[in-house]
């Protein structure tokens, strides 16, 4: 199959070159030309713009930071909807509102093109696996035909329901998950000031009722797992900023059903402070930097 990619980020990236792993033919556009280059080398052609992308393909793909991104990446001059064929369907796997989710639905579907909200979880290590798991708001028909092409990127497919259903997963999976980690950051830190070794706490809390993703798979404490982010300086992972975003959007979907989120309030600020002190492009587990004596961080 022809697949148009737009946004080739730290998840995007390792999701295309998945996809050409997969056998799939790939067009990929993003403002990041080194990022493009990159896929070039990989095997995919570069278009110069969403719309020329769009033009030849058999499905369409996006995974883009925010909304806002989203939004011109469908309907800008030079966006998907100006150069994507009748019939192809579009999926857009960013993290977004479900009220623009609906939006660009009901645009698509009005130039006759199916569309799904398909996010993901699993993080850049799932992405580069290949075993992101996908929350996908769609009809049942247009579900089973993205599931040859989502297959090649993740190993859990979940129809959720009608359009704008994925993003709803996707925003309470990910205020729980904002939350945790916060309660992992504390735990930790408070544990090493009161002279236990970290890797000591971690390995009690992985075989404890504590044990969740965050102290499992990417505890943030420096040093605990090899593999996570905390082990590499906070770089290649999730930003805190996008965890910013994502509670924000929780929240702004809260307030509209008018549902208390007392810790979800709480967690936004949280994060608000990792970004005020400019930690908002590190992993989301650098917000135990805020517990931290200078010299751990």
């Amino acid at each position: 199959m022809h697949i148009a990619f737009i946004g080739l980020g730290n998840m995007g990236a390792p999701m295309a070159r998945n996809l050409l792993k997969a056998g799939h033919a790939l067009t990929v556009f993003d403002l990041d030309a080194a990022a493009v280059a990159s896929l070039r080398e990989a095997g995919a052609a570069v278009a110069d713009s969403a719309a020329k992308a769009a033009a030849e393909a058999d499905c369409v793909i996006t995974m883009l930071p925010a909304a806002a991104h989203v939004r011109t990446a469908y309907l800008g001059a030079d966006g998907v909807l100006a150069g994507v064929p009748p019939g192809v369907p579009l999926v857009d796997c960013s993290t977004i509102d479900p009220a623009t989710a609906r939006d660009l639905s009901a645009a698509a579907v009005a130039r006759g093109n199916p569309f799904a909200d398909a996010p993901v979880s699993g993080g850049t290590v799932g992405a580069q696996a290949g075993t992101l798991t996908f929350m996908v708001g769609a009809d049942a028909v247009l579900f089973e035909r993205l599931r040859p092409v989502l297959s090649g990127m993740g190993r859990n497919l979940v129809h959720c329901g009608d359009t704008g259903t994925g993003q709803i997963a996707k925003l309470c999976n990910n205020l729980i998950l904002g939350i945790s980690m916060i309660g992992v950051a504390e735990a930790m830190a408070l544990g090493v000031q009161l002279g236990i070794d970290a890797n000591v706490l971690a390995g009690i809390v992985n075989t404890s009722t504590g044990r969740c993703w965050a102290s499992e798979t990417c505890n943030p404490y420096p040093g605990v797992v090899p593999t996570a982010p905390s082990s590499r300086g906070y770089t290649g992972g999730f930003g805190g900023d996008l965890m910013l975003k994502d509670l924000g959007l929780a929240n702004d979907a809260a307030r509209a059903v008018r549902q208390p989120l007392f810790l979800g309030a709480l967690a936004q600020q949280v994060y608000q402070a990792v970004s005020h002190a400019g930690d908002g492009r590190l992993d989301f587990s650098a917000v135990i930097r805020r517990y931290l004596p200078q010299e751990t961080k």
